[in-house]
């Protein structure tokens, strides 16, 4: 009986991922509610608190979507800008836009730092030279 479960658990898992061969099309977007929440119902269940772990999991999983979402239609006007009466979805204007100008995600400009210090600089107080330069 307890084998009968588990079975039954993994199918309910795969038909609702899609794996049982749905014809579902894979999306490159971030997790969603669904994702983030089991994660955050793991997460919970360590400590005893699954469900408010579940439900922060979802919210955050939410939110990571909407700026991923935003963030595509934002680059998707760029393209847009550039290539005038250009055919597509926002998705794949913002997928050509990253490929056209080599950026990442969650950086809008190819030469934009993250988090907004230039790259290959020591903090600040550190000049990148040993203080001794009799050091060996």
């Amino acid at each position: 009986m307890r084998r009968m479960t588990s079975l039954a658990a993994v199918a309910v898992v795969a038909l609702s991922t899609g794996v049982a061969g749905t014809g579902s099309i894979a999306q490159a977007e971030p997790g969603g509610c669904l994702k983030y929440g089991a994660a955050g119902a793991v997460g919970g269940h360590v400590v005893h608190h699954g469900v408010i772990g579940a439900l922060g999991g979802c919210v955050t999983g939410m939110y990571r979507r909407h700026v991923y979402r935003k963030e595509a239609k934002q680059k998707a006007a760029l393209y847009d800008q550039e290539h005038p009466g250009a055919k597509g979805t926002y998705e794949e204007k913002a997928t050509a836009y990253d490929v056209e100008h080599s950026t990442q995600p969650g950086k809008m400009n190819a030469d934009a730092p993250i988090g907004g210090k230039p790259v290959g600089q020591p903090p600040q107080g550190q000049n990148g030279a040993a203080e001794d330069s009799t050091h060996f």
